[in-house]
């Protein structure tokens, strides 16, 4: 046992000289002359031979392809260049995906307010029909229409609340010639503060699914009154397919630029 353990500095000191007779070939070497395979290297032109230096590859160059071909096709059955006028005398305010509508009447200042995001119902109805003949099955596709809930919120002159109405469109009214039938429904009614960005969830809030009829008939009517009736209904689903479809186009050409950039 003392044999074994008397070696023991032996071979640390042995190992020791050889680190100080190693250590000023190892202390001599600069920084970048190491030779690290594949880290520290720039990296080459990619694969497709364009000569840029980020990564880029066949799908990326397939996707922007694709994305230009999708980007010249929405352009070309795109319907309005520019976003069409309401009737009635509205104020168009866009931030966006958000759209404000104003309209100052008689000492009221009527605002409707909706957001294009989630607005287009789903295209597939359950039963898939199979293209007529000589029919491409792209000629069949429906024609995307934006149909957005919106916010009308009344505010009168001195007052210190604001009537707020939210209101949508039904899926079974949609498309409808009825003249009789509003196209347009109230959810929810409440009273918010004016100017207050963020409304109170403490505030009551009626819910029109349990409402007597006849208040429900008043609440139309007083909207009506104020320009949302049926035509602003049918104007607001223009103007809101118009502004989704400038937006959809606007993120292809963003996305392809994103992809295509190095």
């Amino acid at each position: 046992m003392f044999q074994l353990l008397r070696c023991v500095p032996r071979v640390l000191g042995s190992a020791v000289a050889g680190l100080r007779a190693a250590a000023p070939s190892l202390l001599s070497v600069r920084a970048g002359s190491v030779q690290l395979p594949g880290l520290l290297k720039p990296r080459g032109p990619c694969a497709c031979g364009c000569g840029c230096s980020g990564l880029h590859t066949e799908g990326d160059k397939a996707f922007v392809d694709f994305l230009s071909d999708e980007i010249k096709e929405e352009k070309k059955i795109q319907k309005y260049k520019s976003l069409p006028k309401m009737s009635g005398g509205w104020e168009l305010e866009v931030n966006g995906t958000e759209a404000k509508l104003v309209r100052k009447v008689a000492g009221e200042k009527i605002t409707v307010t909706f957001n294009i995001n989630n607005s287009i119902p789903p295209a597939f109805s359950g039963e898939e029909e199979e293209p007529s003949q000589g029919q491409k099955a792209e000629e069949q596709e429906p024609e995307l229409t934006s149909t957005p809930n919106f916010v009308v919120e009344v505010t009168k002159d001195g007052s210190s609340k604001a009537l707020v109405l939210d209101c949508h469109y039904p899926e079974d009214e949609i498309g409808q010639e009825d003249d009789q039938s509003d196209i347009f429904s109230i959810k929810e009614v409440s009273f918010q503060a004016t100017g207050e960005s963020d409304w109170k969830d403490t505030n009551y809030t009626l819910n029109t699914d349990s409402l007597d009829w006849g208040l429900y008939d008043h609440l139309m009517d007083f909207l009506a009154d104020r320009g949302v009736d049926n035509t602003f209904a049918d104007e607001l689903v223009e103007l809101s397919t118009a502004l989704e479809h400038q937006e959809y186009i606007s993120f292809l050409e963003d996305l392809k630029g994103f992809v295509k950039s190095q």
